[in-house]
């Protein structure tokens, strides 16, 4: 499965955006999609996951209440609304895709991964 992510930009501290990431090549709706970013001298961590059916989400807790993952299976497209963001949320923001449900964590446990896009917060 191909992904691209869209929708990073600059914004101020508070404010929200909006990242998506349109799957192609595969069923869509079987698998589960992630969101994943990395900062500057950092690896690569977990953000959010979804499941197939959208019923079934799971955060990080530096994220937990102010993002929002959730997914279109009819457009191939999974979402993260972004709110309250932070100067620590600057990063490189991937989607990825996975048919496991074990260890969504860890970044090796997802096949498929998207180009990134970049988010950047101001104080």
């Amino acid at each position: 499965v191909q992904l691209q992510a869209s929708g990073g930009g600059l914004v101020q501290a508070g404010g929200s955006l909006r990242l998506s990431c349109v799957a192609s090549g595969r069923t869509f709706s079987g698998y589960f999609m992630g969101w994943f970013r990395q900062a500057p001298g950092k690896e690569r961590e977990f953000i959010a996951r979804i499941n197939w059916s959208g019923a079934t989400t799971s955060y990080a807790d530096s994220v937990k209440g102010r993002f929002l993952i959730s997914r279109a299976n009819a457009k191939s497209t999974v979402y993260l609304q972004m709110n309250s963001l932070k100067p620590e949320d600057t990063a490189v923001y991937y989607c990825a895709a996975t048919g496991s449900s074990s260890s969504y964590t860890d970044v090796k446990r997802w096949a498929y991964w998207g180009q990134g896009t970049l988010v950047t917060v101001s104080s």
